[in-house]
């Protein structure tokens, strides 16, 4: 007996699959999803009852149209006397209701004729609303502090404040709304009704482990040579390609790693509906391929696995399902839920299935948006051109825009005077899920930024400059990243239900003892979630994932490089190292329980790169170092890193430049330095000094 998919039943009804799930749940027919499958004879019986089904509700609706129609006639007869009196009546009653009002306004008008009228915005600083008064500040200081709020001539103060001190000084405050910030304007966008909704594009990211072939996958899609184009065969920009397949148009993202992807959504940009993850047969799981699953699920994105390069001899598809099944991928075959493709970019071989796929994924998403309205949508890449000025890559989410639209994107501004689509090819106007390049705005705009169409060029300048206000306020007033510190207090106030953790450690070992331990500790109020773990040093894109999904970084035996502590200090994120597992162990749980109180911090002074050995008969062996980074203090506490790893943690014994003893070395001198009970010192090592210092409680 022959079977049948879902999908496929429901293509050939002329139905979406979501649709033809529900009725066969109605029917008491078990199914898990689109892919399951049916009888043909169950297919058959199905095929005839919604035909009837379809036939019943035509002629139903026939009947309906008529009743309508009959109605409206009646309608158009016009009413008779008896309701003609009645509604003249109405209005009579309506009119001199209103001339009552009318008068009530002009009463209440004389009443207040000594009160002047001032336009202001929903927010203003205290030095401008002094200047609109034609009060000195200090005045308008004093009342707000005699209504609570402590402000400063540059600090900004809400309508409802300003108009109460307003009103005290013999003003009547009107609320300016063409001045309204970019909040303000986001609220006024207008809910979509569902009939204005029409079907979009599915965005695809394409994500994955180095040379796995994602730009090669793409490229055979589009049919062109991409990769030829690109240094060395890497991507090095975010490129944005819409293809179109039988009738239906799909948008990717072919993006340098999944860092870009996370680095778009920690600054709010959640544009893509569906990662594709490249695996290479012949390869298999790979760390970046297991940060691209979890950075993807971060996300509450659906993953569909590719798995390339199956004409190799060495391919092996099985094998790489096994092993995505460790990281919660089970493929639909195997009784899971992710759909598993397999591909060559070469050959050409799967990739019809693979887009199928898409698109089916892409449908039980049921992906819309409403093209007839002002268009808002992210920047995905902007760049200054000699010749051009910026150049923007924007993908738009809802609306359309158009040549001489003016357009807002974060402090940048100006009005589209060239678009251009994907093949290169001037347009007019951009609809719904649509990548572009546009020029004309007055800076380069942050990728990941929200952009908006707005009226004019008047609104859009004051936005941008609005939002360079806040963005300078926010610098100032930096609010903090969850930390173990502040933890307790804020299970308190119900803030946190649940705690996202990275786990870094020196072995596989170590992650997996540190993973169950701290799971352990999950209770009914907090619940313990560790998003990613892996080997090695801690990294940016550890950093950027904490930063996006506000998690704290455990470091187990390991450091994080210059770079990830410089991030991780610009964006607030809590990194916790530790050497022993149940030290990590208990400042999760004294935290969870609101009694964590660090007294001690540790502040890194300097770090030195051994250049050179020299074994000392009866003393030891001395590093010759150079110092690359602050200073190196003869009391300080040391530790050696080789490859991101803490090999030992100890004192120094001799600090020596050239043949004289010295208390410290400072950065770009070279010196010899001899580590306590430690011999195992090589060449390429990096010698951390640390002091632990007080911190007030």
């Amino acid at each position: 007996m022959s079977k049948i998919r879902v999908y496929e039943l429901a293509k050939q009804l002329n139905i979406t699959s979501k649709s033809l799930i529900a009725q066969l749940k109605d029917l008491d027919i078990k199914i898990v999803n689109h892919m399951s499958t049916i009888d043909s004879e169950q297919a058959e019986l199905i095929k005839e009852l919604l035909n009837d089904e379809t036939s019943e509700n035509k002629v139903n609706q026939k009947y309906n149209n008529e009743i309508k129609k009959t109605e409206n006639k009646k309608k158009d007869k016009g009413i008779n006397k008896k309701e003609k009196k009645a509604y003249s009546k109405k209005q009579d009653e309506n009119k001199n209701y209103a001339s009552e009002k009318q008068n009530k306004q002009v009463n209440s008008n004389l009443e207040n004729k000594e009160l002047k009228k001032i336009k202001l915005p929903p927010s203003i600083k205290v030095g401008e609303f002094s200047d609109k008064i034609s009060r000195p500040p200090s005045e308008v200081i004093k009342k707000l502090m005699l209504l609570g709020i402590m402000a400063t001539i540059n600090q900004e103060i809400d309508f409802d404040s300003a108009s109460m001190i307003a009103e005290e000084f013999g003003y009547i405050a009107i609320e300016d709304k063409e001045n309204n910030h970019q909040e303000d304007f986001i609220v006024q966008e207008k809910e979509d009704k569902p009939e204005d909704l029409v079907k979009r594009p599915p965005v695809i990211t394409v994500m994955g482990h180095v040379d796995h072939g994602k730009t090669s996958l793409l490229d055979a899609i589009r049919k062109t040579k991409i990769t030829q184009k690109e240094a060395g065969g890497i991507t090095q920009h975010i490129g944005a390609y819409m293809v179109n397949i039988n009738g239906e148009k799909i948008t990717f993202l072919d993006t340098p790693g999944h860092e870009a992807f996370t680095a778009m959504r920690s600054r709010g940009a959640s544009i893509t509906d569906i990662a594709v993850l490249v695996v290479a047969a012949d390869d298999g799981v790979m760390p970046q391929t297991v940060e691209a699953i979890n950075h993807a699920k971060a996300a509450n994105v659906p993953i569909i696995v590719a798995i390339n390069k199956i004409d190799k001899s060495t391919a092996s598809p099985d094998k790489i399902k096994q092993e995505l099944t460790e990281y919660g991928l089970i493929p639909e075959e195997w009784g899971g839920d992710t759909i598993c493709v397999p591909v060559s970019a070469v050959t050409h071989e799967g990739i019809d299935n693979l887009l199928e796929m898409i698109l089916l994924v892409a449908e039980m998403q049921e992906l819309k948006a409403n093209p007839n309205k002002r268009a808002r949508g992210s920047v995905i890449e902007a760049k200054l051109e000699k010749g051009r000025g910026t150049v923007a890559t924007l993908l738009v989410e809802t609306g359309t825009i158009h040549i001489g639209d003016a357009i807002v994107a974060g402090t940048a501004h100006g009005r589209v005077r060239a678009m251009i689509d994907d093949k290169g090819k001037r347009i007019k106007k951009a609809g719904p899920s649509m990548p572009i390049e546009i020029l004309g705005l007055s800076e380069v705009p942050v990728p990941g930024e929200t952009f908006y169409v707005v009226k004019d060029d008047k609104l859009a300048r004051n936005i941008a400059e609005k939002n360079k206000e806040v963005i300078r306020e926010r610098q100032l007033n930096q609010t903090q990243r969850i930390s173990l510190d502040d933890l307790f207090t804020k299970i308190k106030e119900g803030e946190v239900k649940e705690i996202s953790v990275i786990i870094k450690a020196d072995v596989q070992g170590s992650i997996e003892a540190l993973k169950q331990s701290l799971e352990r500790l999950s209770n009914d109020e907090v619940k313990i979630k560790i998003i990613h773990s892996g080997v090695g040093a801690i990294s940016e894109s550890d950093v950027m994932l904490a930063s996006a999904s506000n998690a704290i970084i455990v470091g187990f035996n390991v450091r994080p490089d210059n770079n990830a502590q410089n991030l991780a200090e610009k964006e607030k994120v809590d990194i916790r190292l530790y050497r022993v597992i149940y030290n990590a162990i208990e400042d999760m749980q004294d935290a969870m329980k609101g009694i964590l109180e660090p007294e001690y911090k540790e502040q890194v002074v300097g770090r030195a790169e051994v250049r050179q050995i020299f074994r000392v008969p009866n003393i030891g062996t001395i590093a010759g170092c150079h110092v690359i980074d602050g200073k190196i203090n003869r009391n300080n506490q040391v530790r050696i890193i080789r490859d991101g790893i803490v090999i030992h943690e100890g004192s120094i014994s001799s600090l020596k430049r050239f043949k004289d003893d010295v208390k410290e070395i400072a950065s770009g001198y070279e010196c010899g330095l001899g580590i306590e009970n430690y011999n195992d010192i090589k060449e390429g090592d990096i010698i951390e000094g640390f002091t632990m210092i007080e911190v007030s409680k």
